[in-house]
């Protein structure tokens, strides 16, 4: 059975292990382990507060981000490839060759620029879900530092392809281990307001 002890843990731990990506070797695997634990401590809490909308929000934002993914090994699978064509291998070598044209380097920066364009989008549809899941979160469990981190991921998505938001993110996921471990082992879920309890008598 779910239980806001266990989302602490697994929400708290997850988010530190997505910290901890960027380590060589075991960082990729570090990553992908802390996502799963997140996802899974969001489960918790949108089955203790009765909210189904907070995991599906969750669930859609991984999708999108795995698009992202997805998107980015094809542009550069994409520009690799385009890459090759202008050239040969002599031996261990790569050479140019002689004969490229300037159209060849624009259908290399054409795949570049349509990829990251199209990564920047899926990254930045993957955040509005995180920020829904997330003020959900902090509006039923009263830790308005989910709203926060889900705001700032936002706008470290949206500013990811010009470098700064990879920052704002960090800041982020920072924010989101806080929010995990400042969730009591039992909490009392946010009253509605009056215009709320009025509005349905």
């Amino acid at each position: 059975m779910a239980s806001l002890s266990d989302a602490k843990v697994l929400g708290g731990i997850g988010a530190i292990l997505i910290l901890l990506t960027a380590l060589p070797s075991i960082g990729w695997l570090l990553g992908i382990a802390g996502f799963v634990m997140v996802l899974l401590a969001v489960s918790n809490i949108s089955q203790i507060v009765n909210d189904k909308k907070i995991y599906d929000n969750m669930r859609t934002a991984v999708i999108l981000a795995v698009g992202a993914i997805a998107v980015g090994t094809v542009t550069v699978a994409g520009a690799v490839y385009h890459v090759l064509g202008t050239g040969s291998f002599i031996g261990s070598k790569f050479v140019l060759s002689t004969t490229i044209t300037p159209s060849d380097w624009l259908g290399v920066a054409v795949i570049i620029i349509g990829g990251l364009l199209g990564v920047e989008a899926f990254l930045v549809a993957s955040a509005v879900f995180v920020r829904r899941s997330f003020n959900s979160i902090g509006s039923k469990l009263s830790i308005k530092t989910f709203e926060t981190a889900g705001l700032l991921y936002l706008i470290g998505a949206a500013t990811a392809i010009v470098g700064i938001g990879f920052i704002l993110i960090l800041v982020a996921e920072i924010l989101l281990a806080v929010s995990f471990f400042s969730i009591p082992d039992q909490t009392k879920m946010a009253e509605p307001s009056r215009a709320q309890t009025v509005a349905t008598v």
